[in-house]
């Protein structure tokens, strides 16, 4: 059935600027698709139409524990799916793929990100988020945390790549074993991936072979850390200090890598969500340089999820939330990070919530999966005025790009409640 074309204006505030106060200009985003359940990733295929993936609402199988050890079990079901939108009118390309959720359909493991390579070859990345342990032996033989190929007219797939079990075999930080593979780019022969679950970027051959860790992301030291009020649903109550207890000034959180692209400087960069308590303006983007160097681009941003580069060098970066989701509030935000440092706020709030992935279309387009984390309430938008008054560079660092090539060509990245931070969140105590 077609959807209404629902059209938002979004009017930004009055922004403090160096020169002074300026008015931003309008922007506004269409609803394109709506209903859906836990929307994930989405890229434009071969075809000029637009993939989206659902991790769907776990099922009546068999179940893992969480990642925190509290709360209920993730159990799985083969509800994940593969949409495609052509002529506004959605319809499932791709069904039965795998998917484990709570009870209430809430903190789902699934289908994340879909990519297409230059012949037009479709990739999937399917995300687990428990440890890789359980997988195998509670539930069988599943696809959860690996990379696999679809045909889209026999309604099957094939394995690539294994990531949930590298991080069982390997463990590249050293901590507890956990995986969940949230994002990932084609570079010519290679998937790239980050493994939030396992802190660290992998690297995989399209064929399958030569899967191994490109990066560890490094652990953060807060000072000062804020927490939830006592008594505040948490998925890390282990981790809220107790009515007895003072609360400690220095706590190490992980890096939580959401999503990765791939930039003209032939870099990757890196988008991180940040582990619990999520701290504001805690999240980074690293850069990972050719000669396998990490350090951090920009920062001062809060549970990232996508990243992604415009024709023209822009970095758009996509938060979850505003605020520690553990406050309630999902208002989230698209910010554009010119090669000179220079951030725009494109939307805030007025109905971006949650936000999980974004690309940009040929048309220059900016398309979202929103309110990503509510099953049955999930909705593709499309950003029709991609413009806004550009904001003071952050006082935190933001390093330009050492080669930014005029002849670059941007390969198109055919391409979380707190119960959705589940799905993101290691907690390594």
């Amino acid at each position: 059935m077609k959807l209404p074309q629902l059209t938002i204006t979004i009017l930004s505030f009055c922004v403090a600027a160096v020169a002074g106060m300026k008015t931003a200009d309008a922007a506004s985003f269409s609803v394109l698709a709506d209903g859906l359940n836990n929307a994930r990733g989405l890229s434009f295929g071969p075809d000029g139409h637009l993939y989206v993936t659902e991790a769907g609402t776990g099922g009546n199988g068999a179940c893992v524990p969480p990642v925190s050890g509290q709360g209920g079990s993730l159990c799985y079901g083969t509800s994940g799916t593969v949409l495609k939108i052509e002529h506004g009118q959605t319809k499932p390309v791709l069904t039965g793929l795998p998917s484990i959720a709570l009870a209430d359909g809430t903190g789902a493991g699934g289908v994340r990100d879909i990519q297409f390579d230059t012949s037009g070859k479709a990739y999937i990345l399917v995300g687990y988020g428990a440890d890789p342990t359980f997988r195998d032996r509670n539930l069988g033989n599943t696809d959860l945390g690996k990379i696999i190929t679809p045909d889209f007219q026999t309604n099957s797939w094939t394995s690539i790549a294994d990531l949930a079990n590298y991080e069982l075999v390997n463990n590249p930080d050293g901590g507890d074993i956990n995986s969940n593979p949230l994002g990932f780019v084609i570079d010519g022969d290679r998937l790239v991936a980050v493994d939030a679950g396992a802190n660290d970027l992998l690297s995989v051959k399209t064929d399958g072979s030569n899967l191994q860790a490109l990066t560890v992301l490094p652990q953060d030291t807060l000072t000062n850390p804020v927490f939830p009020p006592i008594g505040t649903p948490s998925n890390e109550p282990g981790q809220v200090p107790t009515p007895t207890e003072a609360p400690p000034s220095q706590i190490a959180i992980q890096a939580v890598p959401s999503s990765v692209v791939k930039g003209p400087d032939g870099a990757y960069y890196v988008s991180q969500f940040t582990g619990f308590p999520f701290p504001e303006g805690g999240a980074k983007i690293y850069r990972v340089g050719t000669d396998g160097k990490t350090t951090v681009y920009a920062d001062g941003f809060t549970q990232l999820t996508d990243l992604e580069f415009d024709i023209a060098g822009n970095l758009y970066a996509l938060q979850y939330a505003n605020q520690p989701a553990w406050k309630g509030n999902f208002d989230g935000s698209l910010i554009k990070i010119a090669a000179d440092g220079t951030r725009t706020t494109i939307l805030n709030g007025n109905g971006l919530e949650s936000p999980n992935a974004l690309t940009i279309g040929a048309d220059g387009a900016i398309y979202i999966s929103n309110r990503s984390d509510r099953p049955g309430q999930g909705q593709i938008i499309k950003v029709e005025n991609p413009t806004s008054i550009p904001e003071p560079t952050s006082a935190f660092g933001l390093l330009a790009f050492s080669v930014l090539s005029i002849s670059w060509l941007r390969k198109q990245k055919p391409s979380h409640s707190n119960s959705f931070q589940e799905s993101f969140v290691k907690a390594k105590d």
